[in-house]
């Protein structure tokens, strides 16, 4: 699970709170949004922009450097992933496709 060091800009929240993260799944699916919080749902996320893998779609690399360059193209305005879909989740600045 992806941690932000230093200061918490929300107390009583999670590091990453507010922190534009990647999110990386189990299914292909990569989300790109504003950390909010997990529970017992799964991992919340705002402002959401949708990446899915697979022949002929943009790179992960590309959609991610444009993201960081010009902004999210918001897909969903909040999404849930479950958290048995998630493998990783990486501060946008901080993340390397493995």
């Amino acid at each position: 699970r992806g941690r932000v060091s230093g200061h918490v800009f929300h107390p009583g929240h999670e590091a990453l709170h507010g922190v534009t993260v990647v999110l990386e799944t189990t299914g292909g699916r990569t989300y790109v949004g504003r950390y909010d919080r997990r529970d017992a749902h799964g991992v919340h996320l705002l402002q959401v922009g949708i990446h899915q893998s697979g022949p002929g779609s943009e790179s992960l690399e590309d959609y991610l450097q444009r993201a960081d360059e010009y902004g999210i193209a918001v897909d969903r305005p909040h999404l849930i992933v479950p958290g048995g879909e998630v493998l990783r989740i990486t501060p946008l600045g901080e993340f390397q496709h493995q």
